[in-house]
C-alpha cells in the first residue's frame, strides 16, 4: 500500500506543478486514478478538472473477478467515484446508458452537473461504403470472439441457424484469435468447410475487408453494469462502411442506435428460433435501398471524429469561458 501512495502523492505533485507552471485552465482526466488526482489538483490549483471516465470502472473490474463488490478497495473506489461525480466541472461518459446508471446511482452527485456522451469514434474518412455490394451474402464479424467478453454460443447459434437456410452464405471472421480454436468453436463437425473462413487482417487492411461483406455480427457478454459503458469500436466501423449489424441488448448503447437509426438486428436469445427470427429480419432490411445510407449516417452522427472532437471543444469552451452549452 505504500508504493501506491507514494505514486498518487507524486503523480499529485507533478500534475500541480504542470498546472501552476503552465498556467493551465483546465484539467482533463481519463479514467479513475487520473481523475482523483485532477480532483486534489483542482483543489489546491482552483483548476476546473474533467472526469473523462471512459466506462464503468468498478463494476468492470468485479465483472473480471479482479474486485469483490463490498470490499474495502471496492468501497475506496466508490467513494472516489462519487467524490468526483460531485466535485468535476463535466463527466465525460461512453454511453448514454452508463449516464442513466450512474444518474440512478448518484442522483445528489449527478443533479445539476454537466454531462458529455461522447462514444469511441473512428476515422470515417477511412471507414467508408463499397462502391458496390458484394455478390454473395457474406456475413462478418470483426475482432477477437475468444476474449470471454463475446458470446461465442450466440454467434455458433446464429451461424449454424444462417448455414443450414442458406447454403450459399458465406461467414467471414477477421480476428487474431487461433483459427483452429475458433473453428472448433463454432464447427466442431467441419460441415461449413471453406464456407467459413477465419483470417487475421492488417489494421489498415480492415475497413477493405468490411466494403466486401454484407452484415456484420457483434455478441457481447451484456446484462451486466460493467456493459452498460462498454462502447465497441468495430461498430463505429461497422456501420462507417455502411453495413448493419446483429447484436444483443444490454450492451452500452448498440441496442440504442440500432432501434434509433434502423441499422441492425437485435437478437431476443442464442436458441435457433429467436436466431431464425434475427436473420429473417436482417434478410427484409438488406432489401431496403436506403440501408447503407442510414448506416453511414448514424456513423458520422454518433462515432465520427468530428462529432468528438466537437463535443470536447465545446465542454473545453464552456468551462473556460463559461457561454457555450455542453450538453449532448
Amino acid at each position: 500500500m505504500i508504493a501506491p501512495a507514494l505514486s498518487m502523492l507524486r503523480m499529485i505533485w507533478l500534475v500541480r506543478r504542470e498546472v501552476r507552471g503552465q498556467g493551465a485552465q483546465l484539467i482533463h482526466a481519463r479514467s479513475y486514478i487520473p481523475a482523483s488526482v485532477a480532483m486534489i489538483v483542482s483543489w489546491l490549483t482552483l483548476a476546473p478538472f474533467i472526469f473523462d471516465m471512459r466506462a464503468l470502472w468498478p463494476e468492470e473490474l468485479i465483472t473480471a473477478a479482479r474486485l469483490r463488490r463490498g470490499s474495502l478497495l471496492h468501497r475506496a473506489i466508490v467513494a472516489a467515484e462519487r467524490a468526483c461525480l460531485r466535485r468535476a466541472g463535466a463527466v465525460v461518459s461512453l454511453t448514454h446508458a452508463a449516464v442513466d446508471h450512474l444518474n440512478r446511482t448518484y442522483p445528489a452527485e449527478m443533479a445539476g452537473q454537466r454531462v458529455a456522451v461522447i462514444p469511441t469514434c473512428a476515422d470515417l474518412d477511412r471507414f467508408v461504403p463499397a462502391v458496390q455490394r458484394p455478390p454473395r451474402q457474406i456475413i462478418g464479424c470483426l475482432g477477437t470472439v475468444l476474449s470471454g467478453w463475446f458470446r461465442l454460443d450466440w454467434l455458433a447459434s446464429f451461424i449454424s441457424v444462417v448455414a443450414a437456410g442458406d447454403p450459399d452464405v458465406v461467414f467471414e471472421l477477421t480476428t487474431r484469435d487461433d483459427p483452429a480454436d475458433v473453428r472448433a468453436a463454432l464447427d466442431p463437425d467441419g460441415r461449413l468447410g471453406e464456407r467459413l473462413r477465419i483470417a487475421a487482417s492488417a489494421s489498415e487492411d480492415v475497413q477493405r475487408v468490411l466494403q466486401g461483406q454484407t452484415a456484420s455480427v457483434m455478441f457481447y457478454a451484456g446484462g451486466q453494469v460493467s456493459e452498460l459503458g462498454r462502447s465497441p469500436t468495430r461498430m463505429a466501423e461497422i456501420l462507417g462502411c455502411g453495413l448493419p449489424v446483429v447484436a444483443n441488448d444490454g450492451v452500452g448503447d448498440v441496442a440504442r442506435v440500432i432501434r434509433d437509426y434502423r441499422v441492425g438486428v437485435l437478437a431476443q436469445g442464442p436458441d435457433p428460433q429467436a436466431m431464425s427470427a434475427a436473420w429473417s429480419e436482417l434478410l427484409a432490411l438488406l432489401e431496403d435501398p436506403d440501408l447503407a445510407s442510414r448506416c453511414r449516417k448514424a456513423a458520422e452522427e454518433v462515432f465520427s471524429l468530428e462529432a468528438g472532437t466537437a463535443s470536447y471543444a465545446r465542454l473545453y469552451h464552456h468551462l473556460t469561458d463559461g457561454d457555450l452549452s455542453c450538453a449532448d
